[in-house]
């Protein structure tokens, strides 16, 4: 008789036992009460009421979660592919028990289908050059559906944009085009530019004309440097040169 209700006894303990739990800092635990939800404990040590008492763990941690790789017609009927990847946690862990049945799977889904809506609403250069609204807009349209569920969607972004190869090789070709405009452009500026200080020095050297023997002179001073045996006088520099010599002249009478 001894035996026996020992035995019972540890049972009793043991089943009193049973109803210790330990919730870590990032997790809450969802209370039922005979299948009735009463509250919301942890973290830290807690007491189940062995048999009436079941709880649900929820984490309040971060989720990075991957949205696969998904065929994407846009507005301008160019198909490509997209991949991105959303961030997530649990602010209500009430309603991530009870509203849903499995979060991850949901947000997940939503995810997809949120991608591809938004998305095919954009041309192709809207969405190279436009990302980062068309990120927060997405993460916005998820939001909305999983606020219901108690979850929170913190970003979206989309790290994988794969093009056809003969798009790639149309905007490649677009690219050089635009690159050989450009360098055009920067050449005519360059040659307007020159023709314009050309013409400045010119007006400055038929007001001057001795100007234009100076330079002359200065020219035949870079040629000896090289050693050249032959050197050509063109005709314009003699006559500047008579007419340097009678201009001294004319300033000696005047003296």
């Amino acid at each position: 008789m001894d035996i026996f209700v020992y035995y019972i006894l540890g049972v009793v303990v043991i089943i009193a036992l049973s109803g210790i739990r330990v919730i870590k800092e990032y997790e809450r635990a969802v209370i039922f009460f005979l299948g009735k939800q009463t509250n919301i404990r942890g973290p830290g040590l807690i007491y189940l009421i062995p048999i009436f008492e079941q709880m649900v763990k929820v984490s309040f941690r971060t989720v990075t979660m991957g949205i696969p790789s998904q065929k994407i017609i846009t507005k301008d009927n160019v198909s490509i592919d997209i991949a991105a990847v959303a961030y997530y946690h649990v602010v209500d862990p009430k309603k991530a028990v009870i509203a849903i049945e499995d979060v991850f799977s949901a947000v997940n889904q939503i995810s997809q289908t949120t991608v591809r809506n938004v998305v095919g609403q954009f041309m192709l250069d809207q969405l190279l050059s436009q990302t980062s609204d068309i990120n927060n807009q997405i993460k916005n349209v998820i939001d909305s559906h999983t606020e219901p569920w108690g979850v929170q969607v913190t970003a979206v972004e989309i790290k994988d944009i794969f093009l056809p190869e003969n798009m790639q090789r149309a905007m490649a070709k677009e690219a050089e085009a635009e690159r050989e405009r450009r360098a055009k452009i920067v050449a005519a500026q360059g040659e307007f530019q020159a023709a314009e200080k050309l013409g400045q020095a010119a007006d400055l050297i038929a007001a001057h004309p001795v100007a234009l023997q100076l330079r002359t002179l200065q020219t035949m001073a870079e040629i000896s440097v090289e050693k050249n045996s032959t050197i050509i006088f063109p005709a314009q520099f003699m006559t500047t040169v008579k007419e340097a010599i009678e201009s001294i002249k004319s300033d000696n009478l005047n003296k």
